[in-house]
């Protein structure tokens, strides 16, 4: 049981760096001696130290380290990237025992880490609030096993499913959700829209109600038709425009030519090769229609204005999955969905 605690904590303190550690993934890590906690540190961001080193660091009395446990919640690297592998200093130091979390599938470490420690002679244990660890790194693990970003689904709706009235831009969330909204853009590596979207709202896809990285914008226009004096075009994030006409790279603006058949799945290919480890779809109808239809996303965030009645425009997607969360911002109402 204590074990958890202590993985419990490594969580909370991986968390202090969503959104800020690609292509990282998020760990904590916690050092106890005595039943005590005496050093504590997380990943901030990638070619920084790395979670272990940075509790190593914060214990004021290094002494004690060979007799200490150490706690992290994802398997201690391996392998030289930008920074030396975790695993060796772990060894250097001689901790009594190592406790983590989960194993990482990233193909460099696997196991690798885990074995180096004990053939080491140091006690390892591993698989502690395993479920919870892989869902901290949920956009990782499925970026490098299945090969593909992870896909999240947004969209606000009136109380008659409408996402729009008269096919013209309406305000259906309200001050909190909006602030909601720009949250999870934070976290995303990237955002995706379609000509649509880009053409009728114009939006910028960043993060200005907060504090956080602009995601990389993504849009699909395959014949060009988005002005370039448009938002989704201005210097404030990296673009990538998944078009049917050419292939170059003009300032911020990645062009990348892409076929129409099998759409969704030569997109998901792409977006691989390019490294994104995560998207937020945030529109039109057919752009989620088409994730929706192929069973191509993980999770679905539904914003709905319950007293709001559009009666006429466009209609939100075609969706018959159970929610497992609903929260409420006031008069809008939040639902949570995940693609098993």
């Amino acid at each position: 049981m204590t074990d958890e605690i202590y993985i419990k904590r490594c969580i909370e303190l991986a968390q202090k760096a969503s959104g800020k550690t690609y292509p990282n993934p998020l760990v904590g890590s916690v050092i106890v001696y005595n039943g005590e906690i005496i050093g504590e540190g997380y990943h901030k961001k990638a070619g920084e130290p790395h979670a272990e080193i940075n509790a190593i660091n914060s214990v004021k009395n290094p002494e004690l380290l060979k007799d200490s446990t150490i706690y992290v919640s994802l398997e201690p690297c391996s392998h030289f990237g930008k920074t030396p592998p975790c695993a060796n200093k772990i060894i250097e130091i001689g901790f009594k025992k190592v406790v983590i979390g989960t194993l990482d599938s990233h193909e460099k470490v696997n196991g690798k880490g885990k074995k180096l420690i004990e053939d080491a002679e140091i006690e390892v244990v591993s698989g502690i609030l395993e479920k919870e660890c892989q869902e901290l790194n949920k956009r990782f693990f499925t970026f490098h096993q299945k090969k593909r970003p992870f896909i999240l689904l947004k969209w606000a709706e009136s109380g008659d499913r409408f996402l729009d009235q008269n096919f013209k831009p309406t305000q259906i969330g309200n001050s909190l959700t909006k602030q909601f909204v720009h949250q999870i853009r934070s976290e995303e590596h990237a955002i995706l829209v379609g000509t649509n979207t880009a053409l009728n709202d114009n939006p910028s896809l960043t993060t200005r109600e907060l504090s956080g990285r602009n995601p990389v914008r993504i849009l699909i226009d395959f014949d060009l038709k988005v002005p370039e004096n448009f938002n989704i075009y201005n210097e404030e994030a990296p673009t990538l425009v998944l078009n049917s006409i050419k292939n170059s790279v003009e300032g911020t603006v990645q062009f990348i030519k892409i076929e129409k058949e099998n759409f969704i799945e030569n997109l998901m290919k792409t977006l691989y090769e390019q490294q994104i480890q995560s998207v937020l779809v945030e529109g039109g109808k057919f752009t989620l229609q088409q994730f929706i239809d192929a069973g191509i996303w993980d999770e679905a965030i539904i914003i709905k204005n319950e007293n709001l009645v559009l009666e006429n425009g466009t209609k939100a997607p075609n969706f018959h999955a159970e929610s497992y969360k609903t929260e409420n911002f006031r008069n809008n109402t939040v639902k949570f969905y995940k693609n098993h």
